[in-house]
């Protein structure tokens, strides 16, 4: 990581308070959950099947094979034991010092609210929320998740589903316009663990148009010529260290 460029955004979060941050997968893997496109990713591991993993989480798959969908879900997608790492830490405490404004997330694990940020943009839904398809009924992720087969509705025998946005299928318009309006609004960009190649996630960027985007990520990405600042590194200690530097400097 370069120096220069780290006490640069340091500066950069201590001379402002209208901060939003934009994060995707690597955000979480420190916590033990993987991301999807880097060598031992989600979309590169066997499914034990001829379907790839984009396709089991497509609605078409869901609608055709509710079970085998449940049984990949099982496999790959439940992480109970999962804790907030010093990414979604650095994060709170950035909101608490009054300089974060929002978060817009594509993670599904929830681990922002665990760990006690308040306003959380998640863009692709939350793996730990599930509903009835037909009556709308509420159930917590155990339900479904440790549930044999294709969870049911014990209200009215529907097909309970986790309120996450499956390929094919649309981002929630109100959803979609508060990040645009949290990344329109923002002063200081930060977008971290994220390659920013899935759309329409990745097209939030072109609404930012002032001069502090950082993009904070464990590799060089093909989006990296967009930033005004890049950090290289674990973005959970690269996070936390510009925090903590802001705390030992009088902000916090």
């Amino acid at each position: 990581m370069n120096m220069d460029t780290f006490y640069q955004v340091k500066q950069i979060l201590q001379d402002n308070d209208n901060i939003v941050f934009f994060g995707g997968a690597g955000v979480s893997t420190a916590s033990g959950i993987p991301d999807f496109r880097s060598a031992t990713g989600l979309y590169n591991r066997q499914t034990g099947n001829n379907y790839s993993p984009e396709y089991m989480l497509s609605h078409t798959f869901f609608m055709k094979h509710p079970e085998e969908f449940y049984r990949y879900l099982r496999n790959n997608l439940y992480y109970p034991d999962a804790k907030p790492n010093n990414a979604h830490k650095a994060l709170v405490k950035l909101e608490k010092m009054g300089k974060l404004k929002a978060i817009v997330t594509q993670n599904i694990d929830g681990l922002h609210q665990v760990a006690g940020s308040g306003n959380v943009i998640e863009f692709h839904g939350n793996s730990t929320k599930f509903y009835c398809m037909e009556c709308g009924k509420e159930y917590p992720s155990e339900y479904a998740y440790e549930t044999l087969g294709v969870p049911k509705c014990n209200e009215c025998g529907g097909i309970v589903r986790f309120d996450v946005v499956l390929y094919e299928e649309p981002i929630d318009q109100k959803v979609y316009s508060r990040a645009i309006e949290a990344i329109g609004k923002a002063d200081v960009l930060i977008v971290g663990g994220t390659s920013l190649v899935v759309y329409p996630a990745a097209g939030l960027l072109q609404y930012y148009k002032k001069d502090k985007l950082i993009l904070i990520n464990q590799e060089a990405t093909m989006t990296d010529n967009q930033g005004d600042y890049i950090l290289i590194g674990d973005i959970s200690k690269i996070l936390w260290d510009l925090v903590q530097e802001l705390c030992q400097g009088g902000v916090g």
